[in-house]
């Protein structure tokens, strides 16, 4: 049972003792994990509130959905628990998670690992996601989507576990993501001049809701974090295809044909908004 006072308390506190963010990879927010107290072996992650309690409401149900469909398709994933605190005038969405060790996120261990350990790394996170999809494509559940990157990867006793779940990729239209991708940005930059781009914005998301760009995307993060193993991602990203993948096997040798690239629009974005990444590779 989460304590929510003891949870809007610690929501409110200063920088020392919420703790420092545990990552600076985020679009939508800097999660944190408490040094001390009742959720210290949480991390909690706070979104931009919302003053309309309705779209508040939705969002809280299509964040359960979500978590319920991922649980169903057999994405392992950590104790994962939803609330809408009554913060600053509005309902603040809060993601409460059982945190991981620090030392099994994916990406520094694919920074670390030798040729060998990457490509096992990769192989355990291609299996979830074609679990996913073979799901997906069995129960045709309609407008779901799956943002398998390597950055939302953790990797225990060799099975990649995933912690992402906002926002929650079902229920929602393409045009009504590609708002949320502007309401929710941690970066008010983002907030003020995303509308000018709202197209090309909302075009983001178009990956997470495509079996074979998943696949590619994940793939591509790999070649820009250890470039020198860059062919034997390749390989292992056509080889994958032609197994759990085969479905979408031609599209994924379509996007692998030279290492995939993330496009000038949102490494541009990174930038701006001093996000963390690695550069494209040069094709």
């Amino acid at each position: 049972m989460t304590d929510l006072a003891a949870l809007d308390a610690l929501i409110q506190a200063d920088a020392e003792t919420r703790g420092a963010p545990i990552s600076r990879l985020g679009y939508f927010c800097a999660p944190f994990r408490p040094p001390d107290g009742p959720f210290a072996d949480r991390v909690i992650k706070v979104y931009q509130g919302l003053s309309d309690p309705d779209q508040a409401t939705r969002l809280a149900r299509c964040h359960d959905d979500y978590v319920a469909a991922l649980q169903t398709a057999g994405v392992p994933m950590p104790d994962t628990a939803f609330h809408l605190r009554p913060l600053g005038g509005g309902r603040v969405p809060v993601v409460v998670q059982r945190a991981l060790p620090a030392d099994s996120l994916m990406r520094p261990l694919m920074q670390a690992g030798t040729r060998d350990d990457t490509l096992a790394m990769l192989e355990a996170a291609g299996q979830v996601i074609a679990r996913f999809w073979r799901w997906e494509a069995a129960t045709q559940t309609p407008r779901i989507g799956f943002h398998p990157s390597i950055r939302n990867f953790a990797i225990l006793d060799g099975q990649a576990i995933f912690f992402d779940t906002f926002p929650p990729l079902i229920h929602y239209s393409r045009n009504e993501m590609g708002q949320m991708l502007l309401t929710f940005s941690e970066k008010r930059l983002m907030r003020l001049v995303g509308p000018l781009l709202r197209a090309r914005v909302t075009a983001i998301q178009d990956e997470w809701y495509s079996p074979a760009e998943t696949l590619v995307g994940l793939v591509g993060s790999a070649c820009r974090l250890r470039p020198e193993h860059t062919q034997d991602y390749l390989d292992w990203g056509r080889s994958f295809a032609r197994g759990p993948m085969a479905p979408w096997q031609a599209e994924i040798d379509r996007g692998l044909a030279t290492p995939p690239k993330l496009g000038g629009l949102w490494t541009g974005m990174r930038k701006a908004l001093g996000l963390e990444g690695e550069p494209d590779l040069p094709r």
